[in-house]
This record gives C-alpha cells, sequence and structure tokens, in this order.
C-alpha cells in the first residue's frame, strides 16, 4: 500500500508540474489569486471564531482584496495591494493585419483571433490546431506572422520550444511601413473617437500591463500599443 501511494503522489506531482508548464500564464496567474483569496477568508474565519479579530480583519481584507471584490465602504482592495486592477468596463481592444484580426479583451486578458482574408477567410484561429497554423505561417505577410505568433504564445506556450526550426519565425519577412491611420489607433487601445490626451493615457497604461510577458503579452502587440498611443497623442497636439 505505501508502495502504490508513493507511486500516485509521484504520478499526481507529475501531473500538476505538466499542468502548470503548459498553462495560461493570464489563466494561471487568476487562479492564483483566487486561491489565495479563499484561502485568506479561510484562516480570517478560523481566526475569527477563536476571537482573534486583529488578526483575522486583515487577513479577511486581503483575501477580499484578491478576490477582487469592494463590498460597501472598503473600495477597490485588488487595487490597494496592487492585485485587482480596475474593470474597464467591457472594453477590448482590435489589431488587424492583412490577415488576421486579433480580439483582447480587457476585463478577462482573453484573446480571440480570426482569418480576416485568404481561403480561411472568417473562420477563428481556435478551429485550427498547431502544425495546421504553423503550416499556414508562409504565405502570410509579416504582422500576420507576428500576430499568429502572439496567439500561439497564448494557447500554446510551450510551442516555440517544440517546433522544429521555429517554422513561422523563419518566414518573417521586414515589418509592414504602412502607417497606423487613428481608426486604428482607437480601436487598438478601445477608445471611441474623440477621447481625450488623459482617456489615452490609462487605456495606454493598463493595455501595457496587460501584455507584459509575465501576463502572456508579446513585444509585438506592446508595439503596436505604444504606436496607437502616439498617433492618437499627435493628433491632438497638432
Amino acid at each position: 500500500m505505501t508502495l502504490i501511494a508513493g507511486a500516485v503522489a509521484v504520478i499526481t506531482l507529475y501531473l500538476l508540474l505538466q499542468m502548470f508548464r503548459n498553462a495560461n500564464p493570464a489563466a494561471l496567474a487568476r487562479a492564483i489569486k483566487v486561491a489565495g483569496g479563499i484561502g485568506c477568508l479561510a484562516v480570517a474565519a478560523f481566526t475569527g471564531l477563536r476571537g482573534e479579530l486583529v488578526v483575522a480583519i486583515p487577513i479577511g481584507l486581503f483575501g477580499v482584496g484578491l478576490l477582487g471584490w469592494s463590498p460597501g465602504g472598503l473600495g477597490n482592495l485588488g487595487s490597494m495591494f496592487g492585485l485587482g486592477g480596475q474593470r474597464s468596463s467591457g472594453q477590448s481592444s482590435r489589431v488587424r493585419s492583412q490577415f488576421i484580426e486579433m480580439v483582447l479583451d480587457h476585463d478577462s486578458g482573453q484573446m480571440l483571433g480570426r482569418f480576416v482574408a485568404g481561403i480561411h477567410a472568417g473562420r477563428s484561429l481556435d478551429e485550427f490546431d498547431l502544425p495546421q497554423l504553423a503550416a499556414m505561417a508562409p504565405s502570410l505577410d509579416a504582422d500576420s506572422v507576428a500576430l499568429l505568433e502572439t496567439y500561439l504564445d497564448r494557447r500554446f506556450p510551450t510551442w516555440r520550444q517544440h517546433a522544429q526550426g521555429d517554422a513561422a519565425g523563419r518566414q518573417r519577412r521586414a515589418a509592414s511601413s504602412s502607417k497606423m491611420t487613428e481608426e486604428e489607433a482607437y480601436q487598438i487601445l478601445g477608445l471611441q473617437p474623440g477621447a481625450g490626451r488623459d482617456e489615452i493615457g490609462r487605456a495606454h497604461r493598463a493595455l501595457m500591463k496587460k501584455l507584459h510577458p509575465d501576463q502572456g503579452g508579446s513585444t509585438y502587440l506592446a508595439a503596436r500599443v505604444n504606436e496607437a498611443k502616439d498617433t492618437l497623442l499627435r493628433t491632438h497636439h497638432g
């Protein structure tokens, strides 16, 4: 029985490590925050029942902050600890290339993609597996390849390690030099036309935090967000 229990423990640990390694960074971070919040509330309840309110209240408030709750009078506790952040009321950012359009939901961090041109126009990237998507890269322009790689980084975090020769990367050509339009800039920042300088700055800062590599972001999308901010600020300056 001891040997069986040990074998089960080893297999379980191995599977957990595999899940951790392949997990989406943004989803993993959210799961850790939720688990931490629930754990803090459990500890707070236990210590509170023992009458140790001085210890229970701070732990409970921290747990509430991790879960992103803000009961009346407590304010946005998640933001106080740098863990919650403000909700963006259903905002989303859109980045479009010749063949692919990517949509980033500001609240959930979920990234969705679809083909907008070519033989697969109108189909979601979710419909294809990794070998199929990698095989499409040679037929795409540089910006579309960059968007495709960003999507693959989110959906298949270890794809670069297993891709033979990084097929998609080998096909990347010089980036497009086309100038970003105001309409594109507003879509990327998730803003309505006519947004002020303060709104542009806030949207830029919020997106740059979400696009940090630790959150599953990419240098390409970060560059597009920076370009969108510069495009709109030049318009305001003019």
